[in-house]
């Protein structure tokens, strides 16, 4: 389907097809007409399948057509939350070119950047918000911005959204908007306990899933190496120079892997960057205005990185570290394969990592093929021995154990009672997964956190509904008084 056919106003196709787009993607193709008829939508996708435009242009095209006067200041109408900085940059440029020929304002805001430059330009007034959390209850808090008349809202990943992490700045900003609002949640991936989250948010939802959820897009070939930890870094070298990549993202599961891995890089003669949390805004921009261009061959970047990370053709994305998470999996592969374009997503996988690499395979519902690299990589991943390293970490805290001479008798008394009582607590333990408990107690808090969450939704429905009653009797009592 033609964007023509989707029924845009005529200044929205010229931007299109300027930006080199014709034909309408299957997310667009179903999510625009929902979003045109004014109803709320839940939509899912695979990550590169065209999700911003799905919600853009749609917005973009409800918002032509309201007619503001010449006199009349710009409110804010529609407000796009983000996780990440890099995801709300991108978000905005989408905009930005797609208004390119609307008598429409948008303004980006996020954390990281001074806070006075954003303010010089909500003064002005906006249409249109690009926004993260944090920074957005900021200017909430000074006054800065007027939310009371927003129509539009929309989380884009909002799986990561509505996720630990944010639920709590999100019922401040749910609190603060219009309940009469048109609320559209887009994301690569969304779990069972979002999809019940989303009916609090969600006012007689479409839902619209475009391939089934969690799933990784055919346009990536997905490989796995086999290797042992201490030789992961000499086998991404070893792959780069071999391969002569020029444009390489690889993934770490932390901070300070990133930044360790980018020197070790840079030392090997391979031009590489970090980005992450820690980095200031200023530096993220740059390195990854470097890697677009080409200038350095490789970005390191945590899963900060993986909700906003959009660059054209694309051709490698390594997990140096498999996500502990098996969702991220799903969006770090996103970034290569995108808009039709075949990439290549590869895994180095130590005994470490088994269990997280079975949780991969069971999520996207396929094995995905290993390869070997002479000289670096292993035949067979061995398992985990659980029960010995949980033997290991008893061992280890009985060790540690400050040693008090006053004490030693009774020591020596209960000493074959602790003993016999640690077998048993070892032979309890030996089925236990690590990375599994782990991730359980996890869902579990924020399963909490969801059901407080909608047991709050309800008890505020309760109330309107018995506010709606109490007037409706008053009504009826005064009425009978009257005659």
């Amino acid at each position: 389907m033609t964007f023509t056919e989707l029924g845009l106003n005529p200044n929205i196709l010229k931007a299109i097809e300027e930006q080199g787009y014709t034909q309408a993607t299957p997310i667009q193709e179903q999510a625009i007409p929902i979003v045109l008829q004014k109803h709320d939508i839940l939509a899912a996708a695979q990550t590169g399948t065209g999700k911003t435009a799905a919600f853009t242009l749609p917005l973009l095209n409800t918002l032509s057509k309201k007619k503001n006067t010449s006199k009349e200041k710009h409110y804010v109408k529609a407000l796009v939350l983000t996780p990440t900085r890099e995801l709300a940059s991108q978000v905005a440029e989408n905009i930005e070119a797609y208004s390119r020929y609307l008598p429409l304002k948008s303004a980006v805001i996020f954390g990281g950047v001074g806070i006075n430059p954003q303010k010089a330009i909500l003064r002005k007034g906006v249409d249109i918000v690009i926004a993260t959390p944090g920074r957005l209850l900021d200017l909430v808090g000074q006054k800065c911005i007027d939310l009371s008349r927003v129509e539009f809202f929309v989380l884009d990943e909002a799986d990561r959204m509505l996720d630990m992490g944010f639920i709590h700045d999100m019922k401040k900003i749910i609190a603060i908007i219009p309940k009469h609002r048109q609320t559209l949640l887009f994301s690569a991936t969304f779990s069972d306990e979002i999809k019940k989250l989303s009916e609090g948010l969600l006012n007689n939802a479409k839902i619209v899933e475009v391939e089934r959820r969690n799933a990784s897009s055919n346009q990536v070939s997905q490989v796995v190496h086999y290797v042992n930890k201490d030789t992961k870094k000499h086998l991404l070298a070893h792959l780069i120079n071999e391969g002569n990549w020029n444009q390489v993202l690889v993934f770490t599961r932390t901070k300070h892997g990133a930044n360790k891995l980018a020197e070790f890089l840079n030392k090997q003669n391979i031009s590489a960057a970090a980005i992450h949390g820690n980095k200031s805004q200023g530096a993220r921009t740059k390195a990854l205005s470097n890697f677009k261009s080409k200038d350095i061959r490789v970005l390191v970047a945590t899963d900060i990185a993986a909700r906003g990370i959009d660059i054209a053709l694309l051709p490698h994305v390594i997990n140096f570290e498999l996500p502990n998470v098996p969702e991220d999996y799903v969006h770090r592969i996103g970034r290569t394969g995108r808009a039709g374009n075949e990439g290549v997503a590869m895994s180095l996988v130590c005994s470490d990592e088994y269990f997280f690499l079975t949780d991969i395979e069971k999520l996207i519902k396929k094995s995905i093929d290993v390869v070997t690299v002479e000289g670096f990589t292993l035949a067979k991943l061995a398992k985990p021995n659980i029960q010995k390293k949980t033997n290991e970490r008893s061992n280890n805290r009985a060790k540690n154990k400050p040693n008090n001479d006053s004490n030693s008798r009774s020591r020596s008394r209960d000493n074959n009672r602790s003993e016999s009582n640690n077998k048993d607590k070892s032979k309890n333990k030996a089925n236990i997964k690590f990375p599994d408990k782990k991730r359980a107690s996890k869902k579990d808090e924020s399963n909490s956190l969801i059901s407080k969450w909608e047991n709050e939704v309800k008890k505020q429905k309760d109330n309107e509904a018995k506010k709606s009653r109490n007037t409706r009797n008053r009504r009826v009592t005064s009425a009978s008084k009257a005659r």
